[in-house]
């Protein structure tokens, strides 16, 4: 007799009395190794075959499993676990680490901690996640329940019905917050979507105790089943309106705090819909939604104390609350065609030629005699304030990835982004293009910082008889490019790391100035009035607020690079910094004022490399860090590196000259949205089958799509004809039937202020009367009509109770069995 078919029969015999330790046997028994990920399907296999063989064991398990899990409390389980958490940041990072000194006292009454004790491995959830879909599936379809054990299955409905009621308040409170009201004025428009799914949830739930007989702790299969539509309709206009407000963050700008609300409402509304089909007769949707709920109690059992979890969650608001505001930053670093790839040489070339007197100044004011935090902060000028010159004069400087570029990949490799091969096809394209433009951007610093270094020192030497920098200095400007005998290479990976933070700044900032709207304070603030024209106020105010965060993020950026080498010092670190552009500049320098006894083609040769080295490194590091921020705040996992390097490597074999020279059909890409998704309109049909135009740009659309074909014919003859329409439009009839057609080429944003403001469910539901939701759901809604007219006359009968009246509380259960240490 196998050992799983010896274990099972234990689990049958005590299914009346359920102990851990023997579940925990089974577990064990099934468990796998990361080294064998290819037995985890075999053992859960063999788990299958011997269920189908002895239904008896099925029915032994599944009443063993309920009556252990019914002995703990369950409503947090349903209601908290996998939820992000209201609580602060640093308050959950002390209890944490408090937790290392003095442990924290087990909730031996919580679901949680019996899941901890039975998977207490950290290769449990990889273990699980190699675990195919259909062998869940089956599992999960053999484990019935006999109609002996029903009063079991009574209590767990009992806990899900109550939970969902939970997380029907709680999401009409987060719907309803003043800080969401106030950052978000529209949102009281959609209100009564928040109000009515409340409504529906508690009509459910009682209809569903009443029609399954729960409060007599039996679960009887009635001769009509409880519709859920209605319920769910109302939980996708609550998703809608998420998605709405989504689409305004670009123009509102937002917090953190509002970041984690937003995201706590769009999991209690996921997770009240899957509690909703766990309930529900379709089989299906029932086994689906008991798989999932299973692995993220896993998860979280694995992770409650885990503190790089905690941090994983919060920064992963953190870089999503920068990074859906960052395509605000008015520089931008992918170019497809001639013209863009000109107007970015022409940027480099500015920066470039500023830079080359930066680096002047900089070598200048070491002769002064300052302490080291006075060095630092004339440094930390030189840099932060030629940054902001810069980016004032339209200029540019090489290897500056802002997060809407990762963003930009990030959506290119995102769930709805279409199929993987499709998917790498785009990203392939969209590296090529960024490399281009990074590759034309370092051009353009160096091209012109070298000459233009190159004729300070001579005109600096025909002026004063002396040259700028003596022999000494200059053959220490080019030891520090050499990658060989100096820290280089480390040094320069050190300012990619600022290049990456000088984004992320630049999207905090360009975020701020949107939510606090610092244009319009600006130009309230009473000195600037009396000092400044109107008008000037007001280009000052709209400048302030479009460029806050380039200016910020170019600042710090250059306060970074300044004081890095002063704090090496003060702590007796290796520490500096290195850019290619300074870079250049120092290599004209130091050759220039190099002894001709020094001078020779090893050094002139190495330095040249090291220069090459050092912006590679600045590239690679600082986009890196971009994209994986991106990817973490759109919580993209993506596997397919090997095949994008291999077609990347592949398309430099065959068109080498494609990360050089733009190509000659360029590559159409939409830009990105607020939420980060960009759209790829290289061959979309237009209306009437043509293409786009060449100078077609579609501007932060969100959820858009271009009306297809087969579409167009009937919307020609419609009475609102558009070219485009939303993937995720709000539910509703407040789009009048016989508005006036609308042509829409070219938008500045997926949704325009008249519709945002207009009232689109406040008319729509009426309650206690038919909910006319959406056309879709018109029979639903018959539906849902005839069941609350039953509800009417169930609650005007003298014997029933009211709809909404409290149930007769359950009998509390036995304390649950003490796990072992």
């Amino acid at each position: 007799m196998s050992e799983l078919k010896r274990i099972l029969q234990q689990i049958t015999a005590l299914s009346d009395v359920p102990d851990p330790v023997v579940l925990k046997r089974l577990i064990n028994e099934l468990r796998v190794s990361d080294r064998e990920p290819a037995l985890a399907n075999q053992n859960i296999q063999s788990l299958i075959d011997i269920l189908r063989q002895h239904p008896e064991y099925a029915d032994g398990l599944a009443s063993f499993v309920l009556k252990l899990i019914i002995e703990y409390r369950q409503i947090a389980l349903y209601t908290d676990t996998g939820i992000m958490s209201d609580q602060g940041f640093f308050n959950s990072l002390r209890r944490l680490i408090g937790h290392r000194f003095l442990p924290l006292l087990p909730q031996e009454d919580s679901v949680v901690e019996l899941v901890g004790y039975l998977f207490n491995k950290r290769s449990d959830e990889r273990w699980l996640a190699n675990i195919e879909r259909d062998k869940w599936d089956a599992l999960v379809e053999l484990l019935k329940v006999n109609e002996q054990h029903l009063d079991l299955v009574a209590t767990a409905k009992n806990n899900i019905l109550n939970a969902i009621i939970i997380l029907s308040y709680r999401i009409s409170g987060i719907g309803l917050h003043p800080d969401l009201m106030e950052s978000y004025p529209q949102i009281l428009n959609y209100s009564a979507s928040f109000v009515a799914q409340n409504q529906e949830a508690v009509l459910f739930v009682n209809q569903y105790r009443q029609a399954h007989e729960l409060d007599t702790l039996t679960d009887i299969t009635p001769e009509k089943a409880v519709d859920p539509a209605p319920l769910l309709v109302m939980l996708e206009q609550c998703e809608d309106i998420v998605a709405t407000v989504r689409k305004r963050i670009y123009k509102t700008g937002i917090s953190i705090r509002l970041t984690n609300m937003m995201l706590r409402l769009d999991q209690s509304l996921q997770r009240m819909r899957i509690l909703t089909e766990l309930v529900t007769d379709d089989h299906q949707k029932r086994d689906h939604a008991v798989i999932e709920l299973v692995q993220t109690l896993i998860t979280t059992a694995n992770r409650r104390y885990s503190i790089g979890y905690l941090i994983d969650n919060n920064t992963k608001l953190l870089s999503r609350k920068v990074t859906e505001n960052a395509s605000r930053v008015g520089e931008h670093y992918i170019s497809t065609d001639k013209a863009g790839y000109q107007k970015m040489f022409k940027k480099a070339s500015i920066g470039g030629f500023v830079i080359a007197f930066m680096a002047t100044i900089k070598i200048l004011a070491y002769q002064l005699a300052l302490a080291p935090m006075g060095r630092a902060f004339v440094n930390s000028m030189i840099y932060g304030l030629g940054f902001v010159f810069i980016h004032i004069v339209h200029g540019t400087v090489a290897t500056k990835q802002p997060a809407m570029t990762a963003a930009a990949i990030a959506s290119t490799i995102s769930d709805g982004s279409g199929k993987k091969s499709h998917q790498l096809n785009k990203l392939s394209e969209l590296v090529v293009d960024i490399l281009r433009t990074q590759f034309v951007a370092i051009m353009g610093n160096v091209m012109v910082a070298i000459p233009v270094a190159l004729t300070i020192s001579f005109v600096w030497l025909h002026n004063t008889g002396e040259a700028m920098v003596n022999t000494d200095k200059a053959a220490h400007l080019l030891h520090n490019l050499d990658p060989f005998h100096s820290l280089a290479l480390p040094h320069a990976a050190i300012a990619g790391v600022y290049l990456f933070l000088s984004g992320l700044i630049a999207g905090y900032y360009d975020n701020l100035a949107v939510y606090n709207q610092i244009g319009a304070r600006i130009q309230r603030h009473k000195l600037l009035q009396y000092l400044l024209p109107k008008a000037w106020l007001q280009r000052l105010g709209g400048f302030i607020e479009a460029n806050l965060g380039a200016i910020m993020g170019n600042f710090i950026f250059g306060v970074f690079l300044g004081s890095t080498a002063t704090i090496g010092f003060i702590f007796g670190l290796p520490i500096d910094i290195r850019h290619i552009a300074f870079a250049s500049a120092d290599l004209a320098h130091g050759l220039f004022n190099l002894s001709s006894s020094q001078l020779d083609w090893t050094i002139v040769l190495t330095s040249i490399l090291g220069v090459a080295l050092i912006g590679m490194t600045n590239l690679v590091v600082s986009f890196s860090l971009a994209l994986f921020v991106a990817l973490r705040s759109k919580e993209v996992k993506f596997m397919e590196w090997n095949r994008l390097t291999k077609q990347l490597f592949s398309h430099l074999l065959t068109h080498p000259s494609d990360f050089i020279w733009p190509r000659d059909k360029p590559m159409k890409y939409a830009r990105i949205d607020s939420q980060g998704h960009m759209i790829f309109d290289d061959t979309s049909p237009h209306k009437g089958g043509q293409t786009i135009p060449h100078n077609y740009v579609v501007r932060r659309l969100s959820d858009v799509r271009i009306l297809p074909e087969s579409k167009q014919a009937g919307a020609q003859n419609a009475q609102t004809s558009t070219d485009i329409y939303y993937a995720n439009q709000p539910k509703g009839d407040h789009i009048q039937p016989h508005a006036p057609p609308k042509k829409v080429i070219d938008l500045d944003d997926g949704l325009v202020d008249e519709e945002l403001n207009s009232v689109p469910y406040a008319n729509d539901i009426q309650y206690g009367k038919t909910n006319n939701l959406s056309a879709d759901s018109s029979a639903q809604n018959q539906r849902h009509h005839t069941d609350q007219n039953s509800a009417d006359q169930s609650m005007s009968a003298p014997d029933s109770k009211p709809a909404g009246e409290a149930k007769t509380p359950l009998p509390k259960p036995k304390k649950p069995p003490k796990l072992p240490s």
